[in-house]
């Protein structure tokens, strides 16, 4: 996994260091932003096939594919923050889950920008470049800083999330959108975010950063606190009692 994702990377920053000069052309960069989440993909599928070769895949571009492996599927996103790749902003990640039997059971999201690879493998722990992670410790709200994600244009409940925020924003030290999923998970493994919360997602947005989270010692439920986060499309994490605070935010704002 750690050797698909890099190869993965090259690509990326190579490209991402073309999106600037884009940004002034007439048909603007959309279209080469597609074309390489596409190539970083293709990259990342070869891989893995060749040193899993029975196992399936749920791909972001390519849909599902059929492993004869029915027990193992990984859950690939290339490009975790497109829309923040579009624009230029160095903040966005490669994603690689393996799921097992139903369960996520290791994770890759590797940050090729600022070179942060973000490991966990079920019961071993989660790591940043070889260093133990654990979720932040704080426990008062007023402390905390939560992250979110929005819903684009077209999809989702905008009127839930305002209340969302509002609510949030109301007790908490801070609120911030950042753009990626997977790096919101990996942050809040490493204790930088306190809290985050998601709906209207898809498995591979979330996959490796669920086992990061749990094996950085916190809390993945859906937002709703209801089921797993990949069957309902939708997470809220941090540390055991900031996540029970969280969902009982968010199961209000629901009502």
């Amino acid at each position: 996994m750690v050797d698909a994702v890099r190869k993965a990377a090259r690509g990326l920053k190579r490209d991402f260091g073309e999106v600037e000069n884009l940004q002034v052309s007439r048909k603007g960069p959309g279209n080469f932003v597609s074309a390489a989440d596409r190539k970083a993909e293709e990259t990342l599928r070869d891989a893995l096939m060749r040193a899993r070769p029975g196992y399936g895949m749920v791909l972001e571009e390519n849909g599902v594919i059929e492993g004869q492996d029915k027990s193992h599927t990984w859950h690939v996103d290339p490009l975790d923050g497109t829309t923040n790749f579009l624009h230029g902003i160095p903040h966005f990640a490669i994603s690689v889950g393996l799921e097992r039997d139903g369960q996520i059971v290791a994770g890759v999201i590797y940050d090729p920008i600022k070179d942060e690879l973000f490991v966990a493998e079920r019961g071993k722990g989660a790591y940043l470049n070889n260093r133990r992670l654990r979720v932040s410790g704080r426990t008062d709200l007023a402390d905390a800083l939560a992250a979110y994600g929005t819903p684009y244009l077209g999809r989702g409940n905008h009127p839930r999330l305002l209340r969302e925020v509002a609510a949030v924003m109301a007790v908490t030290g801070g609120t911030r959108r950042l753009g990626s999923a997977a790096l919101d998970l990996a942050y809040v493994a490493c204790g930088r975010l306190d809290l985050y919360w998601e709906r209207d997602l898809q498995t591979y947005d979330m996959a490796a950063g669920v086992i990061l989270v749990r094996e950085a010692g916190g809390f993945v439920t859906s937002a709703d606190n209801a089921s797993e986060p990949l069957a309902a499309r939708s997470v809220a994490a941090g540390n055991e009692v900031l996540h029970r605070e969280l969902v009982g935010i968010l199961r209000k704002c629901s009502a």
